[in-house]
């Protein structure tokens, strides 16, 4: 018998890969919907990739027919470099009926932790989002990770980066907001986990440990053996050093508002943790090569889509 088909958005991106790897392991088979197809990916030769095309209703629900669970990692993280949050939240509409209509059994959908927590358009599409899930009509799980480290990801490897680059790295107000971060792996592994289940689920995805901003940021200096210079400043002066650092990189480093969502202390969890990875155990094989290479969020997503949308988380 053929093993079961689940479908993946973003297979070659950041979390979608580890999901689609986690399936892979697990006997399943994998299909993704992606507009950033890598031919040198080595799942590639594995995975079956149809551009995600949310103006053609048509093509998401023949892509869909016959797959078992539907894996949403498909978000934009900011407005300027992608499309608006209020489109995204558009288009993630489109994918859910189009799942719905394909006669998906699940939807494993990709949230954030605390999305009522702010009034900012991020949050707000996420919950709005997460309402559309839970009315769709679909078996459901809804997964809110707080943030998320391992290969290839972005926030962590960067003020690893910055670190590395800069004689002193700042840090915004009082830095005792706090982080809570959880491995792509064990998020992976709780996707897939939740989506072989069939009961309604909103659950989070975070990790074993608390940090606060400023525990985080000399966590990773002393496992780098680093001696950059750390100290506070106002948050408007380290969102000026972002954007000059933003375009010298030319990426987005840094939003105001993921400034502002950061320092209200709501990336992190009030449920049990669900991740077992320390990031100071990570840290302990990994630092040599953490921020050797800056990871840029307009590479990764916004250059040469096939069509324009993009793809996140």
């Amino acid at each position: 018998m053929n093993p079961p088909i689940d479908v993946v958005t973003g297979a070659f991106s950041y979390s979608g890969r580890f999901v689609a790897a986690e399936l892979l392991e697990r006997g399943r088979g994998v299909r993704t919907l992606t507009n950033h197809p890598k031919p040198g990916d080595p799942l590639a030769d594995r995975i079956p990739a149809q551009p995600l095309d949310f103006e053609d209703d048509a093509a998401l629900v023949a892509a869909l027919t016959g797959a078992d669970t539907l894996y949403n990692t498909y978000w934009v993280r900011a407005p300027k470099v992608g499309v608006p949050h209020t489109i995204a939240v558009d288009n993630t509409k489109r994918l859910i009926d189009a799942a719905r209509r394909a006669g998906i059994r699940r939807i494993v959908h990709t949230s954030i932790a605390n999305p009522t927590a702010s009034r900012l358009s991020y949050y707000r599409g996420k919950a709005e989002l997460e309402q559309a899930v839970q009315s769709s009509g679909l078996s459901y799980a809804i997964v809110r990770p707080t943030l998320l480290f391992g290969e290839g990801d972005v926030l962590i490897n960067n003020i690893a980066w910055l670190l590395r680059h800069l004689p002193v790295f700042g840090i915004p107000g009082d830095g005792r907001y706090r982080l809570q971060p959880m491995h792509v792996r064990d998020h992976a592994a709780l996707l897939v986990e939740t989506g072989l289940e069939s009961s309604d689920r909103v659950v989070d995805s975070a990790g074993p440990d608390i940090f606060t901003f400023e525990e985080l940021v000399h966590l990773l200096r002393r496992a780098m053996g680093l001696h950059t210079v750390v100290l506070h400043m106002p948050p408007a002066l380290a969102m000026l050093g972002a954007t000059v650092a933003g375009r010298l990189t030319g990426d987005m480093m840094l939003t105001r508002d993921e400034l502002d969502d950061l320092m209200r202390d709501i990336l992190i969890s009030h449920e049990a943790p669900r991740g077992r990875t320390r990031l100071s155990d990570w840290l302990r094989t990994n630092a040599d090569t953490l921020g050797r290479v800056y990871a840029s969020e307009v590479a990764r997503h916004h250059q040469r889509p096939l069509k324009p949308t993009s793809e996140a988380a």
